[in-house]
């Protein structure tokens, strides 16, 4: 008993021993965290050199963009070809992918030959080979009779400027052929292909094996976001923003980037941790200098690395006492296999005697532990700098994704990771403590890059129809110069027909009066009270003018309208507009003030006289009953005797864009036109009184309040209106009613959006087909997601954080069509409005009698406001449609309120000069 522990004793003594020779003697392939945690940082500044357009063609680590842009969502299906090129075979693949739910694969193959004369002599006879064999697959397999899309996995380095388009950059392994370098592969295969009547193939993808990696693990896991491939050589591709890629058009979504991290070192980034080893091995190699880190790492190397360290230890006499073997002097005789085979668990060391001994030494057992040892810190080594560059992938995908922790998966394939029984261990064990922050689960790849190129033809097929299924939703939306100038002269027509006495009572923009004559000149002075009624909030105002120094200062309060209000009874709609003025006035120390009141009404009203006006109908949720075809000023009147508290001076009663061009005008004289873009939308002008048939007299000029929103009501727009439309129209509060406002004011353009959302998802091309309840509530949509949907500063994650809000699980792509959608739609109401706005300065031009003229608008709404593109389209259009008006806008800072102020004290100037006449 005793001689067993002494010799267990000793074998483990011995082991120590053995251990710390070889340690010492290979210290510095021994990497501590910290060097782990720097090689990470250094290989992210490398990554960074790679996507800038200014530091890749510098960068050691290319980072070449694959146009990949999805991975496969589950509902790809249909069946699909793949052809594999890369090696001493070439393999061609059907692949059927069933829906169902049920993410189902199945595959035949079949492998063909790759003679040496075929993959070193003519370009052109190499790719019509492999049309042949396609050729005899397609009708072995009796697939002649179906159009199939095609995916081609080729292995070689290649630069893509498109999914299917690669231009071969250099061969590598042993293919040669001539004249391909520096061309389409694909063309060539295309080509090629065209010699087989018979073959009707569309090549739609070609793919590097790691991105076929990525996606094969993709179909079985939707988090799987990153491709690595540890083999005879190595390479890592992943899912990178497409705002941080300088080498591709476009901000949006996601792109899959072959990093050919191999090269990472080549320009002396990793000289501190290269060794002797390394320098000798990359000297003897068929591309000195070149992919410096993969010869660190991957299958082609790890046994040469052995083989020239375990030389140097036996010629130093720290190996098989001094002695060498001729054996042991050729390169190539160490595998990789070997050093797989030295470090099996139990078996390593018999492993290891019967290597050596092959190679002609008498290895001691001492020598066989050192040996196995040596073999253990070469392949740890290749797995600790595999992790160090794979957790500066997963650190850069987490940022991205501005998230705290990352959950993702990464597809992992090559013989090393596969065959080596301590590699997948090691490198997860690693990458886990240098990323602390990541839940990564690793999910080797069953089948390799092949079935990754039909996955990626399979989601580009998917990608490609649902890309057509959108583009054909969102045309409808898409107005052509044309159909722009066809709005803006039919919005003219209705102008006149509004403005005559004969066509007036069946016009749809109804063309108001407003006796509101003549604009701000400066002499305005005195107190006023101001109201604001045109939506959920009531506003009181003082507004204190004074004369010649164009100042005002004013005071205001805001007040709720309650829905029960709006939809009540008018006595008690104007009881709670005399209560909150009370408020007001007391708030003020106001109480007994005897004041001239503008009253800012944003409804439909008949004037026929400043200070009346006739309420036509209600919009904007409003319902009060006993309203419709009464006066409302007499209402207020009659709401302020109830009350028997002050008496006030209704001057003047108001529409929203009257006021607003007031306020405008009254910092800038050619200001003519008054804009609201916000909630409702509207549109009033300064008109010659000639012009106007329903009012006495052809002198000076008055303000029409076109009331445009009704423009459409009588069929003029049903070329333009969509399903979308007619189903926002039905669901509304007034059918049939203000269709052009229903097509362009901050009200309706988010529930057009939720219709469209809504019809996409069932089309099954957006979330997954799921709609939530939360989508299906009319009216959650609101307008000002459009804005901040749209904003350029506004990240994809931010879009989806607003559709998680709404309780959409949405995908970096569903963001991406969604953005799309707001896009058409604010696109579309900017260029209506664009398309009335012009038909109004080209009639005021012409009434004048100008060549050229020039005239500010003044604009208010929240729509132009606080949309980030909003204002620029509506600019653009008005410039292309009336190109001889130089049309300024001006955006009014205090909104109507003021305007009904400046309208209270203009009618109070004019009152007085006539008193005086």
């Amino acid at each position: 008993m005793f001689a067993v522990h002494l010799m267990a004793f000793y074998f483990t003594k011995l082991k120590e021993d053995q251990i710390k020779k070889v340690d010492r003697f290979l210290y510095h392939m021994r990497l501590s965290d910290e060097t782990l945690l720097d090689i990470m940082a250094r290989f992210q500044v490398e990554m960074q050199k790679g996507l800038g357009k200014d530091t890749n063609p510098t960068a050691s680590v290319k980072m070449l963009p694959t146009f990949v842009r999805a991975i496969p969502d589950g509902s790809e299906n249909g069946e699909f070809l793949s052809l594999d090129l890369g090696g001493s075979k070439f393999r061609v693949l059907k692949v059927q992918v069933s829906e169902e739910g049920k993410r189902n694969v199945q595959m035949e193959s079949q492998f063909y030959p790759t003679p040496n004369e075929i993959i070193r002599g003519n370009g052109t006879e190499l790719f019509e080979y492999v049309a042949d064999c396609l050729a005899d697959f397609m009708k072995t397999k009796e697939l002649m009779q179906k159009k199939l899309p095609l995916g081609l996995t080729f292995s070689f380095p290649c630069k893509q400027t498109k999914l299917e388009e690669g231009i071969l950059l250099s061969w590598t392994k042993k293919f040669k052929a001539r004249g391909v370098q520096g061309t389409d592969v694909v063309s060539s295969l295309t080509n090629a292909m065209k010699r087989h009547q018979d073959l009707d193939v569309d090549i739609l993808a070609l793919v590097n094996d790691t991105v076929g990696t990525m996606m094969t693990c993709a179909y079985d896991d939707p988090y799987c976001e990153v491709g690595v491939i540890i083999g005879t050589g190595t390479n890592a591709c992943y899912m990178e923003d497409m705002s941080n890629i300088d080498l591709v058009e476009g901000d949006e979504g996601r792109m899959c980037i072959n990093t050919e991290w191999g090269a990472f070192g080549d320009d002396g980034a990793l000289e501190d941790i290269r060794t002797e080893f390394d320098r000798e091995l990359d000297l003897g190699s068929l591309n000195p200098g070149k992919q410096l880190f993969e010869k660190m790492i991957s299958s082609l190397y790890l046994g040469e690395l052995v083989r020239l360290i375990l030389l140097k230890m036996a010629k130093a006499g720290l190996l098989f006492g001094g002695e060498k073997s001729s054996a042991l002097h050729i390169k190539g005789k160490i595998e990789t296999r070997h050093v797989a085979a030295m470090e099996r668990y139990k078996e390593g060391l018999g492993n290891t005697r019967e290597i050596l001994t092959d190679l002609g030494l008498e290895p001691s057992d001492a020598d066989c532990i050192a040996v196995q040892h040596v073999c253990t810190i070469v392949s740890f080594r290749s797995a600790n700098l595999c992790a160090a560059a794979l957790a500066a992938i997963l650190t850069r995908l987490r940022e991205n994704k501005k998230l705290v922790r990352l959950r993702t998966t990464v597809g992992m394939d090559g013989t090393l990771y596969k065959i080596h029984p301590q590699y997948p261990k090691r490198l997860h064990k690693v990458v886990r403590k240098l990323v602390p922050n990541c839940d990564v689960r690793f999910l080797l790849s069953e089948s390799g890059s092949t079935k990754g190129a039909a996955m990626v033809t399979a989601v580009a097929s998917r990608v490609q129809a649902q890309r057509k299924q959108i583009d054909k939703v969102l045309a409808l939306f898409r107005l052509t110069q044309e159909q722009l100038v066809g709005i803006q002269n039919k919005m003219r027509v209705e102008f006149e027909y509004g403005l005559k006495k004969d066509t007036h009572p069946l016009a749809t923009v109804k063309m108001l009066p407003t006796y509101v004559c003549g604009m701000p000149d400066g002499t305005e002075k005195g107190k006023f009270l101001a109201l604001d009624l045109g939506g959920t909030n009531f506003r009181v105002l003082l507004v204190k003018i004074r004369s010649g120094r164009r100042s005002v200062r004013m005071y205001n309060k805001i007040f709720a309208v309650p829905l029960e209000i709006m939809q009540g009874t008018g006595e008690e709609l104007f009881d709670h507009i005399v209560q909150c003025i009370a408020d007001f006035l007391d708030y003020m120390g106001l109480k007994g003030a005897q004041l001239p009141l503008g009253f800012t009404f944003s409804f439909p009203c008949r004037q026929t006289s400043i200070d009346k006006g006739t309420l036509i109908e209600w919009t904007k949720g409003f319902k009060a009953t006993d309203c419709e075809g009464e006066d409302v000023v007499d209402m207020l009147r009659e709401a302020i005797k109830r009350r028997n508290e002050f008496d006030l001076d209704i001057v003047a009663v108001v529409n929203d864009t009257v006021g607003t061009m007031m306020t405008c005008g009254y910092e800038d004289r050619n200001c003519e036109v008054g804009l609201i873009a916000g909630t409702g939308s509207n549109m009033c002008y300064m008109e010659e009184m000639r012009n106007i048939e329903l009012v006495e007299g052809d002198e000076g000029k008055m303000c029409i309040n076109t009331e445009w929103g009704g423009f459409g009501d009588n069929g003029c727009l049903d070329d333009i209106q969509t399903q979308y439309d007619k189903e926002v129209d039905e669901g509304s509060l007034n059918p049939g009613k203000q269709r052009y406002e229903k097509m362009t004011s901050g009200m309706y353009l988010g529930e057009i959006v939720r219709q469209i959302l809504i019809n996409l998802t069932k089309q099954g091309l957006l979330f997954r087909g799921q709609i939530s309840e939360r989508l299906r509530t009319r009216g959650i949509f609101e307008t000002k997601f459009l804005s901040q949907i749209e904003s350029d500063r506004l990240a994809l994650l931010q879009v989806r954080r607003i559709l998680q809000q709404l309780g959409l699980d949405s995908t970096c792509e569903d963001s991406i069509v969604v953005k799309e959608v707001c896009g058409v739609v604010s696109r579309r109401a900017a260029q209506l409005y664009g398309a009335g706005l012009a038909a109004i300065v080209e009639k005021r031009r012409e009434d004048q009698g100008l060549e050229h003229m020039r005239i500010t608008v003044g604009v208010d709404g929240t729509l132009y406001k606080l949309h980030p593109h909003f204002s620029r389209i509506l600019r653009e259009t008005v410039k292309e449609l009336a190109p001889h008006c130089d049309v300024m806008f001006m955006l009014s800072e205090d909104g109507s309120g003021k305007g009904a102020a400046l309208i209270t004290a203009v009618a109070k100037r004019l009152q007085q000069a006539q008193r005086e006449h």
